[in-house]
């Protein structure tokens, strides 16, 4: 129980005080970018935010609202939307209850499970473009003279995981969460306890940070984003999402290799548009044949040579805006009922996962967040097995018991969403609760066997975080 206080202890300060500590910020920018040139905080500045959608202290509000406004643009067929795709702007699902929130729209995976073993539908002749099905398509329009229709993707017949939801995830203090380090995660899990103990997920940067050193095309990172806790980075998360959620595809150079992770186009059920077509959208198609830049990649910096290093633009914007967002306000309002809610969530085993422990950004991290800056996400960011709870959804060749880690939500917030869990199966934090199961579990049944009343402090501890 000493070591729980201890917990509470810090937990409380930083709830109570509602403020966060920012030193020696070192605002570095990507390179390619002109957005985020930004003044160094002073030593031990205290910044408070007030209102949910606050940038971090010392952000460039020109800066901000340029990327914001890029968040939330509408794209088009001109634009490069499609052939397939979900929403047509980040800030259509991220928008609940400002921009860079949680959503409403619920996407749609599939997949296969075949003697215990995962098929992804992205190879052989079953390829079907991975295990995304998106929801939209270009429909019928006209390409220079030719008719051509982009059908709508549907689930194959053979497979037999069938129509797992996915929400759209809030963003607010992520780029924090990106600034740190590695061994930070490891070592969250290593203090774990075995039966509930998270893994530290090590995954390739397709997309390397060029202000990062550790980065480079291929290297490894913790994940510490998405739904199953596979991407590492705010960046790949940016180029991963225009391509999947909106089908407009990028190219971008890190140290003269030119990146095509997020170059190719989304086509329904993996079938490619008739010739004339334009690869499936109406964007400038680029001179055919060259192998740096595919000729239907809708946004592209073209080559690469003699070591250059350049963003795409549109990625550089979602990042920046996605890393300027300031934490949520924690709620001030009840602090009894926070603190004895926050005891009863401690007791009942909540804490093993949504850890109460406070995060410190490194004094000089590589992003655009400030240094030794303070946060309380009530997450480890790592993934855990949830059993039942789990979406089933994993890589080809992946075992059972790989499709069932999801990574463990940050808390912080929770009472700005209107649904929770990953496919938003849950109304309130009660429900979302009463559903963990696997490494969840014994944490489930304790919270079950608690008095309605300190059932109810629980749910207002998660709520004024």
């Amino acid at each position: 129980m000493r070591r729980h206080q201890t917990w509470l202890c810090g937990c409380f300060a930083t709830l109570l005080i509602g403020t966060q500590m920012g030193c020696e910020a070192d605002y570095g920018p990507l390179e390619g970018s002109e957005t985020l040139d930004e003044p160094e905080l002073t030593s031990t500045q205290v910044a408070i935010t007030s209102q949910i959608g606050d940038p971090l202290p010392g952000t460039d509000p020109v800066a901000f609202e340029e990327a914001a406004d890029a968040f939330g643009d509408v794209e088009s067929i001109e634009d490069g939307l499609g052939p397939t795709f979900n929403e047509r702007a980040c800030g259509t699902c991220h928008n609940l209850p400002v921009l860079g929130g949680s959503g409403s729209q619920i996407e749609r995976r599939f997949g296969r499970l075949t003697d215990g073993v995962f098929f992804g539908y992205d190879n052989d002749e079953e390829n079907q473009g991975g295990t995304l099905r998106q929801l939209f398509a270009n429909g019928t329009y006209d390409s220079a003279g030719v008719s051509c229709t982009i059908p709508v993707e549907v689930e194959p017949s053979s497979a037999n995981i069938n129509n797992v939801g996915r929400r759209a995830t809030p963003l607010f203090g992520l780029g924090l969460v990106d600034a740190m380090p590695d061994s930070f995660f490891v070592a969250l899990a290593a203090s774990q306890p075995v039966a509930i103990r998270g893994l530290a997920q090590r995954v390739r940067v397709a997309l390397p940070d060029p202000r990062d050193p550790t980065q480079s095309v291929g290297s490894m990172r913790v994940a510490r984003f998405g739904h199953k806790g596979l991407v590492p980075t705010l960046l790949v998360f940016s180029g991963d999402a225009y391509d999947n959620e909106m089908g407009i595809t990028t190219q971008s150079c890190v140290a003269g290799t030119s990146i095509l992770e997020f170059a190719v186009e989304n086509h329904p059920n993996n079938v490619q548009p008739p010739a004339g077509c334009n690869g499936g959208d109406l964007a400038l198609a680029n001179p055919p044949g060259d192998p740096q830049v595919p000729e239907f990649t809708d946004d592209v910096v073209g080559p690469c040579d003699g070591g250059r290093t350049e963003i795409q633009d549109d990625l550089l914007l979602f990042t920046t805006f996605m890393e300027r967002l300031a934490p949520p306000p924690p709620d001030l309002g009840d602090p009894i009922g926070t603190i004895i809610g926050g005891f009863n969530f401690v007791v009942v085993g909540c804490a093993g996962c949504h850890v109460p422990v406070i995060f410190v950004t490194p004094a000089r991290p590589f992003n655009a967040v400030p240094g030794n800056f303070a946060f309380l996400p009530f997450s480890d960011f790592l993934a855990h097995d949830m059993g039942a709870l789990g979406d089933g959804i994993g890589e080809t060749g992946d075992p059972v018991a790989q499709t069932r880690l999801m990574r463990t939500t940050p808390l912080w917030g929770a009472r700005f969403n209107t649904q929770f869990l990953h496919d938003g199966r849950a109304a309130t934090v009660r429900d979302a609760i009463l559903a963990h199961d696997g490494q969840a579990a014994a944490a489930r049944t304790q919270f079950t066997q608690l008095s309605n009343f300190a059932q109810r402090t629980v749910v207002r501890f998660v709520n004024s975080i």
